[in-house]
């Protein structure tokens, strides 16, 4: 049987010039000052041509800006990414921009900066904030300033995990940028506005890559499934099994790519297994799974195997989850979540729970938030779930995980299909902004303290009616200090236990302002 994953020149780029780079990751650290000629093998981040048994993800990697899946809203003509992509031969006034790709994985940071350095006349670096120091960015930033002022040439400076830099790693760039002794093509999958330093942002534009659609996914395994560079037409794919492929991406072209590669290699193993079968076995009931043993003579034939749904199930056991506990995904899933069971969505507030608790986020933190949404967002519509949430916490530090899951999904839900209301909440933010204001100067005589000697003779308790000596433990005094007497700040709704609320706090107001 063939080798699924491709084998000689197949691999390679397809337009018979031996004198190209290679495959789609066939791109040099850079390109030299004259005839594109590939820099010394000692270049830092050079990019090696892709080898046939390179990952698929790897081989598809575009060879020029127009076969780039997605991100077309940066992709414009004209745009920052054309020009740096169409290298010396950019035209207009303007140099080229430093860059910052924020997004998340499998979006096509790596492959643009792949695109950018097949450009002509740049000479092109890769470092890896992983691995590289500072270093390596002055040795970087002193070879590009030789290289501008000796041979007039331009180095891209592609930097990933830009994020994982600290504040000195990321000062030692901002000479070279702001002189543009480099273009920094930098990539990061953490907020900018918190991982980079303000003097790199604004000596950068920032391009954010959002997570490819169903369609750009599909596009991208179709052409995967057919280009010589992928698997070459060696398979096929079945409705069902693209449309899992395309489910379980998550927006992510690698991870897409990656699990087309595992389930390909599934279907080609069970019609090796079925080819290798004796023939007086082969006579008897097919265990191997429908369609087998039809792959198989397929397969000896030089027909492509189908990858079905099965294949495609047994290669990807689950989806990874995307969240990282220090990053954007923390707070953009609690934020989604907690915005969730104030709508009342019950089963959209049970999945960000399940994600937060499948990607390992602390039950505690989750625990906090729910009693926090008890208050803000359920409160007196419903007393009682704040009475849940804290209990809830209570027990999730008693029993812990897994089983804690079970006390947070029940609290979820009471507070998710509970009546809603924040006139709690909103009712201490009004007063709060009038004690910032400077209101309510003093406090009534009558309400002061008068338990030491002398408090009688300064007017204090003096008129004080005992609340449980009138009637209904009600009594008609002054509360509020007298520039806010008349300051409604609590406003009850309509919703839930809040309507008797609302009935009884006018009775209340009444009899205490006398009126």
């Amino acid at each position: 049987m063939d080798d699924l994953f491709g084998s000689g020149r197949g691999n390679d780029d397809d337009d018979g010039d031996d004198g190209d780079d290679g495959g789609s990751d066939a791109v040099s650290a850079g390109t030299a000052a004259s005839g594109g000629g590939r820099l010394p093998s000692g270049t830092p981040g050079g990019f090696r041509t892709a080898s046939p048994r390179s990952p698929l993800a790897v081989r598809m990697r575009p060879r020029t800006i127009d076969d780039v899946v997605g991100q077309q809203h940066l992709l414009g003509p004209g745009s920052p990414l054309r020009q740096l992509a169409a290298g010396a031969d950019a035209g207009g006034p303007a140099g080229p921009s430093s860059l910052i790709l924020w997004g998340p994985p499998g979006t096509g940071k790596t492959t643009l900066a792949h695109v950018i350095a097949r450009g002509p006349g740049r000479k092109f670096v890769e470092l890896s904030a992983i691995t590289a120091g500072i270093k390596d960015v002055r040795r970087v930033m002193d070879e590009a300033l030789t290289a501008r002022d000796l041979y007039k040439t331009t180095t891209v400076l592609f930097l990933d995990e830009i994020h994982r830099f600290n504040k000195a790693q990321q000062d030692a760039l901002l000479p070279g940028v702001e002189n543009r002794w480099v273009v920094l093509v930098a990539a990061t999958t953490e907020n900018p506005s918190f991982s980079v330093v303000s003097p790199l942002l604004s000596r950068s534009l920032l391009l954010t890559l959002k997570p490819l659609t169903d369609a750009d996914i599909e596009g991208l395994l179709v052409r995967a499934v057919e280009d010589p560079r992928g698997l070459n037409g060696k398979v096929r794919l079945t409705p069902e099994a693209l449309d899992h492929l395309v489910r379980l991406s998550g927006g992510d072209a690698r991870r897409a790519l990656t699990a087309l590669e595992a389930a390909a290699g599934v279907a080609y193993g069970d019609a090796d297994d079925v080819g290798l079968t004796k023939p007086d076995e082969a006579d008897g009931e097919d265990t191997s799974g429908a369609g087998a043993g039809e792959d198989t003579a397929m397969a000896a034939a030089g027909e492509p195997v189908t990858v079905e749904l099965r294949h495609t199930e047994r290669a990807l056991d689950a989806a990874a989850v995307r969240y990282d506990r220090a990053g954007d995904q923390h707070y953009d899933v609690a934020s989604a979540f907690i915005k969730s069971i104030r709508g009342s969505d019950v089963d959209a507030s049970l999945h960000y729970l399940a994600r937060m608790l499948e990607a390992g986020e602390d039950p505690r933190f989750v625990a906090r938030r729910i009693v926090i949404s008890a208050a803000e967002d359920v409160g007196m519509a419903d007393p009682t779930a704040l009475q849940t949430a804290v209990a809830a916490a209570q027990a999730v530090q008693l029993i812990g995980m897994p089983e804690g899951r079970i006390v947070l999904a029940e609290a979820v839900v009471h507070l998710a299909t509970a009546p809603k209301s924040n006139a709690a909440y909103m009712g201490i933010n009004k007063a709060i902004a009038d004690v910032r204001a400077g209101l309510g100067v003093g406090i009534p005589p009558h309400l002061r303290d008068a338990h030491y000697p002398g408090s009688k003779q300064l007017g204090h308790g003096v008129g004080y009616k005992y609340a449980h000596d009138a009637p209904h433990s009600v009594a008609s005094q002054q509360y509020p200090p007298d520039d806010l007497v008349g300051r409604d700040y609590y406003e009850p709704t309509g919703n839930g236990a809040e309507r008797d609320i609302a009935v009884r706090l006018e009775r209340l107001r009444k009899i205490i302002r006398g009126k």
